[in-house]
């Protein structure tokens, strides 16, 4: 588990497709603060996707596999060498949680669809599939690439977020522009409280 509050930004050394009509793929990223602790098998969230650490080269690098359904319902597949990525290790057990609850399992893709400077914030309008836009409420949480944000207001297929001078300087969102494809992950309490009450006739 997570709480969308990014310890510090990566950078992508590599993505290599598999093999096969549905490949996956292999990807290598550099964060020196989330390796310096890392096992094998630990999670990390890379914008926003949780992904478990295969290889420590011991360079400050970790390699995970990306599933082919990762691919489908995330940004991963867009990136290339060079590109900064958001980190995230996994809430430690006693750890402050300073942001809401983030599995790392990414339910689609947004469209970055305008963006607006303010004095010392930014404004964004982000496009969302209607099907998600239902777990979206003016005032809750979402997941944005990895970081956690406030609804400030809600529509049929888009939503927006403001975002402080910290998100600005710390998180890869500070460099989104319109157009960009992010990762979204609605609140999964959300999620659970549709799924509850839809089935709270059926018995066994």
């Amino acid at each position: 588990m997570f709480t969308g509050i990014v310890e510090e930004m990566g950078t992508v050394v590599a993505l290599v497709p598999g093999d096969g009509d549905e490949a996956d793929a292999r990807l290598r990223v550099r964060g020196p603060l989330v390796t310096s602790d890392a096992s094998l098998g630990d999670s990390i969230a890379v914008s926003g996707v949780c992904l478990t650490v295969a290889e420590l080269p011991g360079d400050g690098t970790f390699v995970a596999d990306v599933m082919p359904e990762t691919l489908r319902r995330s940004a991963l597949g867009d990136l290339v060498e060079g590109d900064a990525v958001n980190l995230e290790r996994a809430l430690a057990v006693g750890g402050r949680y300073g942001g809401h609850v983030v599995q790392g399992h990414v339910d689609g893709v947004g469209e970055v669809r305008s963006r607006r400077p303010g004095p010392r914030w930014d404004d964004i309008e982000i496009a969302l599939d209607p099907s998600l836009a239902r777990y979206v409420a003016e005032k809750g949480s979402i997941t944005v690439q990895g970081v956690s944000l406030t609804v400030t207001h809600v529509g049929d297929d888009v939503f927006g977020v403001s975002l402080i001078p910290t998100t600005l300087q710390v998180t890869t969102l500070g460099e989104l522009a319109p157009g960009a494809r992010v990762n979204l992950e609605v609140d999964v309490l959300a999620k659970y409280t549709e799924r509850l009450l839809t089935t709270a006739g059926v018995t066994r």
